[in-house]
């Protein structure tokens, strides 16, 4: 039996897919409905990726929940307060999440990259903390512009901000990903 897997550009599809529907469906109709369709976009992906894959990986389907547990909540209440707070909260956990691991001595972004990508002990603990940091920056500027920004700025932030923010940082921590790869080692 043959192994499938989604491309790389099919992955960024899939992670940008259901912002962009989040993004377009708030232009037209509101923050309600674009919730709504943010979460019926991200179950889609889901479905999409584990039948393409057979599996479903830990950080999307942990997204995935979350979105169903505040996108609910914000449905429910008729309140976006929940869906605004969602990013400061998955930031903030998965920062605790990564700080207890390096305490633990369970490095989580090598159990779950390892296998794409091949750092020293030293490089996984660097690339974890400077993880943390990220993971605290981003809910730390979710809280800023949802509390001082209008709702339609905060959706724009989310679906174009956030991304663009992560792809420089992971732009920028390329050079500490060569310097700790095994191979710089010889």
């Amino acid at each position: 039996m043959t192994e499938r897997a989604l491309t790389a550009g099919q992955k960024t599809l899939i992670d940008l897919g259901p912002l962009v529907v989040f993004f377009a469906i708030n232009y037209f109709y509101g923050i309600m409905i674009g919730t709504a369709a943010l979460m019926a976009a991200t179950l889609a992906v889901i479905m999409i990726t584990f039948w393409v894959e057979r599996a479903i990986p830990p950080m999307p389907a942990i997204t995935c929940l979350l979105i169903m547990v505040f996108g609910g909540l914000t449905l429910y209440f008729d309140n976006e307060i929940f869906i605004k707070i969602k990013p400061t909260i998955v930031n903030t956990l998965f920062a605790v999440a990564l700080i207890l691991g390096l305490i633990f001595r369970q490095n989580f972004l090598k159990i779950l990259l390892g296998r794409m990508l091949q750092l020293t002990d030293q490089g996984w603990v660097l690339i974890t903390k400077l993880w943390v940091g990220m993971f605290f920056f981003l809910a730390i500027v979710n809280e800023i512009v949802w509390r001082l920004f209008e709702t339609d700025t905060w959706v724009t932030f989310k679906a174009f901000g956030i991304p663009a923010l992560v792809l420089v940082f992971g732009i920028i921590i390329t050079p500490l990903l060569r310097r700790h790869s095994p191979s710089s080692e010889n």
